[in-house]
């Protein structure tokens, strides 16, 4: 239930920043004639008055099509209401939108998760520290065997205690000791007839040595134990919170991405694809519901990042030709248009499918068969 949880999640974030791309095409009377779900063959479809709704066999993302790229289309191509033929900002405007939606639809989650949860006002500590994500799939921790949601109790024997005080003595004993064996005692939650068991495990990491000649493990940190909630002072206080934590998030991710670009070959690895998305989410439903609401923040933040990207075939690229066409005066020869949306499909794609293969092969039940 879990990975449908998470699958469906991705789900809605696909359709939020579609959507988003079809309402202000719409708003503007503009002519739109698909709203598809996936990609590839039809599945299921509506057709409306004047759009084809459809569900596609491969659920990697989704299109909005207009008549501007249909050679079937009875639309004169004078038409002031087809896409190419209206302003520069109309069309800045459609193709942005996705993006908006998604970043709105972040925020509104995040009110939703503080005003059904509560304001965070403590946390009673247990012993040892709690793992929210392993960072990457390459990393020492996930090749020792650690996974999100792992509790480490002790590292080389020692008993780590609780709250911060057994952060900065993990955090101490990993960074001074790298490429050296240490053992873990970690204690791992497990779902058994519907029930929360855990399972003790010992397992050994060997800390790598970072850019800064520390030891590291690829791992987040956090106190183990469970948050303290007290009712909001009214929706003024959620709103204030929920913008703070979006901005938290928004600015991590930029953050994240500006690492991946300017050190590429170290945080490579990070990058995840459809399955190992997937992954993270379903771990984040088997906790809670306020972590899958979290992860849906998280996740639309970065696709609407992503998508802004100058790249070819993303909204980014798209701005990009826009921003061209208002410097030169004239498009871009739609040849030129054609060949680099291709080129950047054809990457994106490739892309995808090494994501999922290499996510794919390093799920736990995928590890097992193999061994």
């Amino acid at each position: 239930m879990s990975v449908l949880a998470a699958i469906a999640v991705l789900a809605v974030l696909i359709i939020v920043h579609e959507l988003g791309h079809f309402l202000a095409a719409r708003w503007q009377g503009i002519h739109v004639n698909r709203f598809s779900i996936g990609f590839g063959p039809i599945l299921l479809k509506y057709q409306g008055a004047e759009t084809e709704y459809a569900v596609r066999a491969f659920p990697l993302g989704g299109f909005v099509g207009f008549p501007d790229d249909d050679p079937d289309s009875t639309i004169p191509e004078d038409d002031p209401n087809l896409l190419r033929n209206r302003p520069l900002l109309d069309r800045a405007i459609v193709i942005s939108a996705g993006v908006i939606a998604n970043l709105i639809f972040a925020y509104l989650v995040l009110v939703l998760q503080i005003g059904s949860t509560g304001v965070p006002e403590g946390f009673n500590t247990e012993p040892g520290i709690e793992i929210p994500q392993v960072v990457s799939v390459e990393s020492p921790a996930a090749r020792a065997g650690l996974q999100a949601g792992d509790v480490i109790l002790s590292i080389d024997g020692q008993s780590l205690g609780e709250g911060e005080d057994a952060i900065w003595a993990f955090k101490h004993a990993v960074e001074n000791n790298p490429e050296r064996e240490l053992s873990l005692s970690v204690r791992r939650p497990t779902q058994e007839n519907g029930t929360q068991e855990y399972q003790n495990l010992s397992l050994s990491v060997i800390p790598e040595i970072g850019a800064d000649g520390n030891g590291r493990i690829g791992v987040q940190l956090a106190p183990h134990g469970d948050p303290v909630y007290r009712r909001p002072n009214g929706i003024g206080e959620v709103v204030a919170l929920a913008a703070e934590r979006f901005q938290s998030i928004f600015v991590t991710t930029l953050q994240g991405f500006y690492r991946l670009i300017t050190q590429f070959s170290e945080t490579a690895g990070q990058l995840a694809g459809p399955v190992g998305i997937v992954a993270q989410g379903a771990d984040a439903a088997q906790r809670d519901a306020v972590n899958l609401l979290v992860f849906a923040a998280v996740v639309s933040i970065n696709l609407a990042i992503i998508n802004i990207l100058p790249l070819p075939a993303l909204d980014g690229g798209q701005l990009a030709f826009l921003l061209v066409e208002g410097l030169r005066g004239k498009p871009v020869p739609v040849h030129i248009q054609d060949g680099v949306m291709q080129s950047g499909l054809l990457f994106l794609l490739g892309l995808g499918i090494f994501l999922i293969v290499r996510d794919t092969t390093q799920l736990e039940w995928v590890q097992q068969l193999t061994r």
